[in-house]
């Protein structure tokens, strides 16, 4: 990393941004009245997992087929650093997809430091199996800021090392808004004071080091007044991606700052939306791998080999292939020295093995009874494994934040 960048000013998005508290706030006020709006058509607090936080809400579409909960879904991932914020402040970013005809759920995780990075990577790919397993459709992810990062994690996992049964394209597309996918200029942050990542957690948990295995579509989005930090991280992920084969776009909004650029998401014509909509209508592309000169070639081909080596099993418990102590929390956030709580869900023989007979799908915290349950053929559901399941840590001393987060600590996100 270079010394002469100022990464605590580039990453402090409060601070660049005049307005910053009164953006958050509009969330949050906007949320609640989208949330009233559309309180007919939707299903708050369904629990994926056992996790206080592990609760999602999903906002079908205005149609027969959000009536009947067939239309296509997409899943949205807030963002907050990983430490702030909830599902609670974004219910209004619905609005766009739900006027084209697409039901969007949104997943509250636990959040650091009660649990680290690479535990919430693995409640975000729980949310998506229990979504896949009740639905049985395929999804487009999508997340703002920290929820970006998750986003793009969630893109590259190994559905068939957690499960032999999943489809490898289970996540069928995907964008990250101002997302973050390479976490070592974090370390030089004060956000890590609550994050606490080493150099090690910080590679594992960093996409941008991950090799996607479908040819699935992503798009990394940034506001044009966003720090080039931002920039940085969409444009490098977008040419790596690309290169390893997987078509990843990077766009760059005019006129929009970190906390803006979500707006567009609430607008059915925006030219955000609009491309949500192409990418869960075609997930896939006619695609072709952009020129570059062999020296570049070699250097991807490198970076490939090394990133093959590291596979997102986990290897905490077993689960990895020829990993060394020194390697031993690597593995794209699914492995850890620390167990669970960071990461270990990824999938591989060690986790496979603690495979449990008990097939789930969501259900609402009042009657247990999952959204699909009325429907005549109920949906075939895989055996979770373990680490998917419990991946967060014990409750550190400090207290952790409620899932309806206080309006004061909010104004700190991102």
């Amino acid at each position: 990393m270079n010394s002469e960048i100022d990464y605590a000013s580039e990453y402090d998005n409060s601070s660049r941004v005049e307005n910053a508290y009164q953006l958050i706030n509009k969330y949050i006020s906007d949320a609640a009245t989208y949330r009233e709006f559309a309180a007919e058509r939707s299903q708050l607090d369904l629990a994926y997992g056992n996790g206080e936080r592990n609760k999602m809400d999903i906002f079908w579409p205005d149609s027969a087929a959000g009536r009947e909960r067939k239309s296509p879904m997409a899943m949205f991932i807030h963002g907050g650093y990983w430490h702030l914020m909830d599902r609670s402040c974004f219910s209004h970013l619905s609005a766009g997809l739900n006027a084209n005809g697409i039901a969007v759920a949104m997943p509250s995780y636990t959040l650091c430091p009660q649990i680290k990075v690479g535990g919430i990577i693995n409640e975000m790919r729980r949310a998506s199996l229990i979504l896949y397993q009740t639905f049985q459709r395929r999804i487009t992810v999508l997340g703002h800021s920290a929820g970006g990062h998750l986003a793009a994690c969630v893109m590259a996992t190994e559905w068939q090392k957690i499960h032999s049964e999943l489809p490898l394209d289970l996540i069928a597309s995907g964008m990250g808004i101002s997302g973050l996918y390479n976490l070592m200029p974090i370390l030089k942050t004060p956000i890590n004071n609550v994050l606490d990542m080493d150099e090690k957690q910080a590679k594992s948990a960093s996409p941008i080091h991950w090799v996607p295995e479908a040819m699935q579509q992503f798009d990394a989005w940034v506001g044009s007044e966003e720090s080039g930090e931002y920039h940085r991280q969409s444009r490098e992920l977008a040419d790596h991606w690309s290169l390893l084969g997987t078509p990843t776009y990077y766009v760059s909004v005019p006129d929009a700052n970190h906390f803006t650029i979500v707006d567009q998401l609430v607008q059915p014509d925006s030219p955000m939306v609009k491309r949500l909509v192409k990418l869960v209508e075609q997930p896939k592309s006619d695609f072709k791998l952009p020129e570059v000169n062999e020296a570049e070639v070699d250097k991807l081909m490198h970076q490939f080999v090394e990133a093959s080596k590291a596979p997102q099993s986990g290897d905490g418990d077993g689960g990895g292939a020829d990993d060394d102590d020194d390697d031993s929390d690597d593995g794209e956030g699914a492995n850890s020295d620390d167990g669970d709580e960071d990461g270990g869900g990824g999938g591989g023989d060690g986790n496979l093995g603690k495979e449990q007979d008990r097939g789930e799908t969501i259900h609402s915290k009042n009657n247990g009874q999952s959204p699909a349950e009325s429907d005549a053929e109920k949906p075939h559901r895989l055996t979770i494994p373990e680490e998917i399941e419990e991946s967060a840590e014990e409750q550190p001393k400090q207290t952790a934040k409620t899932d309806q987060a206080d309006a004061t600590s909010k104004k700190k996100a991102k």
